[in-house]
């Protein structure tokens, strides 16, 4: 039963983000903040996991392809798909939802335990939407960016890690990335990351906004944005690929 009340109070909680906006002039500064630091501050994180896997899924690709009347460049094929259907969008999401969803709690379960949410309500201000509707706009909009760079480089990673270990050729490795691709593969992820972003902000922000306690509870209410987070991103997932591919 508890999961219910959770489900509909999250359900309230996000209409009242979009049920008394302030003006949008109070917004911008703000959302090109949050792009900064959600989008631009993760670009590290995102470039280093996206080349070493790309590298990895193209070895052990190579490894498990044995039966010789499969081309070689079914190799590159492999890393493509596997890079845009599901690692940019849904593993890269899951390490946005770690280390920004934390942030967005523990930010917000500090001015809550603080009383900051409780004077801004107190001065009439609609506080949800104030402190979190910057963030959901910010993450719908760079998160997208941030796929796209994940696929760039997991492909490039791919594409070094493949060459330089001898298990595929340059000339393969182009020859698969452009056999037989399909272009809606890239906007279905792109479909799933503008999802998942708004999953990973409303749904941290959600569980900081209605901390209590003192600040023992800040870290438990990180966490279990963390780890909310990152299921409701694997339910989406499942349920989007059964909804678009089959």
């Amino acid at each position: 039963m508890k999961l219910f009340y959770h489900i509909g109070r999250y359900a309230l909680f996000v209409r009242r983000l979009f049920s008394r906006p302030e003006k949008p002039s109070l917004y911008r500064a703000e959302v090109l903040r949050e792009m900064n630091s959600i989008g631009i501050g993760s670009l590290g994180i995102v470039s280093i996991i996206s080349v070493f896997i790309g590298a990895v899924i193209t070895i052990q690709s190579a490894y498990n392809l044995t039966n010789p009347f499969i081309p070689i460049y079914a190799v590159a094929v492999i890393t493509r798909d596997s890079i845009i259907l599901e690692f940019s969008p849904t593993i890269i999401c899951l390490v946005l939802a770690g280390k920004v969803g934390s942030s967005i709690a523990s930010e917000l379960g500090t001015m809550k335990v603080t009383e900051q949410i409780d004077a801004l309500e107190i001065m009439g201000i609609n506080s949800a939407s104030y402190l979190v509707l910057p963030k959901i706009i910010a993450a719908v909009l760079i998160i997208p960016f941030v796929t796209m760079v994940s696929m760039f480089l997991g492909i490039l990673g791919g594409w070094i890690g493949g060459t330089s270990s001898g298990v595929i050729t340059s000339h393969d490795f182009v020859r698969g990335l452009l056999d037989s691709f399909v272009p809606f593969n890239i906007t279905f992820a792109l479909i799933k990351t503008i999802t998942f972003a708004f999953a990973i902000t409303s749904v941290s922000a959600y569980h900081g906004y209605y901390t209590s306690g003192g600040a023992l509870e800040v870290g438990k209410t990180s966490t279990r944005a963390v780890v909310y987070s990152s299921t409701v991103i694997l339910i989406l997932d499942y349920l989007l690929t059964q909804l678009f591919l089959s």
